[in-house]
């Protein structure tokens, strides 16, 4: 039996449910046993043979009550569902087909507490006396209902070479969505501002910390994000009553309703700042991002102070709903073609499209390299 499209949907299992579970009741009424002509109705189809008749009808019902089942008992069912179960015995009374059912057992589902906490960001490179260098990572809620939870910093840990200096606020959400922090990003107050999710619902959280003085090249520094459900914590399996949605139990899942997870700084003696700009030039002579509009991207590529960033490769897939504007690719000023050949640069189309430029071993003297490409929105 195929999967109906609304056990794939989180928001619509309990109607999937319902619809499902009526439809085996809809069988049920219509295996219409009629005693003298010794036959079946059976979804408008008509079954000579009663035994066999009889069978198949059982194995579609059958069927349809374990869909059913799958529904409810899917991981992610939402805390609330109510799940009914009614046991069918058929036989046979001096050759009269006779059915017979049982009570009905009913059962809501609790709400249970889970939550990871996901590092995003590779390790970022810094240097001594560098403020607001961020972390990024994802919060997901992974119970079953709705839940608070508040964040915590920790730039002390064990385990690494030097402890990053939280910043003044040093917990962020990630309003742009930029995957760094910038000063559109929302800071995070403890219980004034806590993230609300719903089940399966995640928010990106940058974690940010200024550099300390006098660092080694290569040492190590990390920070930690606690992501903690407000309902409660403890051990997995522990009950909590009445603390779940709409005043049912909760009970805590595999994470005891907190996670921690650490990100790296690495100190280098090369500090690289890359900076993208776009211009838009639409089809009318105007600059609205519309079908068939040209967007323009410019980076640069600057080494900010004394080390040597050896082997640099720029490296920028085309966007998606976009198509690249062949031979479109410069490095300062001057045009790369888009195959692979003595230049610098090439389009890479081993894999989903991409801008590729060689830039080689860079210091300060080489100054800001800029390089530019073109796209049209599909």
């Amino acid at each position: 039996m195929a999967t109906p499209q609304c056990f794939r949907d989180i928001e619509g299992r309990r109607q999937c449910r319902q619809l499902v579970c009526a439809r085996a009741k809809n069988l049920n009424v219509r295996m219409n046993w009629r005693r003298r002509e010794k036959r079946v109705i059976f979804k408008d189809r008509k079954y000579v043979e009663r035994p066999i008749a009889r069978l198949q009808a059982q194995l579609v019902l059958a069927s349809i009550i374990f869909a059913c089942s799958n529904a409810t008992w899917a991981t992610g069912t939402l805390a609330g569902t109510v799940i009914d179960n009614v046991a069918v015995v058929n036989f046979d009374i001096g050759g009269v087909n006779n059915t017979q059912n049982s009570n009905t057992v009913t059962m809501t589902v609790l709400e249970r507490l889970d939550v990871t906490v996901t590092l995003q960001s590779p390790q970022v490179l810094v240097s001594a006396n560098q403020a607001n260098r961020s972390l990024l990572f994802t919060v997901t809620n992974t119970g079953n209902g709705d839940d608070e939870f508040e964040l915590f910093i920790d730039s002390a840990l064990a385990g690494d070479d030097f402890d990053p200096l939280p910043a003044n606020p040093s917990i962020y959400y990630d309003t742009d969505t930029s995957g760094d922090f910038t000063v559109g990003d929302v800071a995070y107050v403890l219980a004034g501002n806590n993230p609300q999710l719903a089940a399966d619902e995640s928010v990106d959280i940058l974690l940010v910390n200024d550099m300390p003085p006098a660092l080694t090249d290569g040492w190590l520094g990390r920070s930690q994000l606690t992501a903690t459900s407000t309902t409660g914590t403890g051990l997995p399996g522990e009950t909590l009553a009445g603390l779940g949605d709409g005043g049912l139990d909760a009970v805590l899942g595999s994470s005891g309703g907190t996670t921690s997870v650490f990100g790296e700084y690495l100190v280098s003696d090369v500090s690289v700042n890359v900076q993208k700009s776009v211009l838009v030039s639409d089809p009318f002579g105007g600059t609205e991002p519309t079908t068939g509009a040209t967007l323009t991207y410019t980076i640069t590529v600057e080494v900010t102070n004394g080390g040597t960033a050896t082997a640099s490769v720029f490296s920028d897939p085309v966007p998606q709903f976009s198509t690249y504007v062949a031979n479109s690719l410069s490095l300062n000023g001057a045009n790369l073609t888009d195959v692979i050949d003595a230049d610098a640069g090439e389009l890479d189309l081993s894999g989903p499209p991409a801008v590729v430029v060689r830039l080689g071993d860079l210091t300060l003297v080489d100054g800001i390299q800029t390089i530019e490409f073109q796209v049209t929105i599909d």
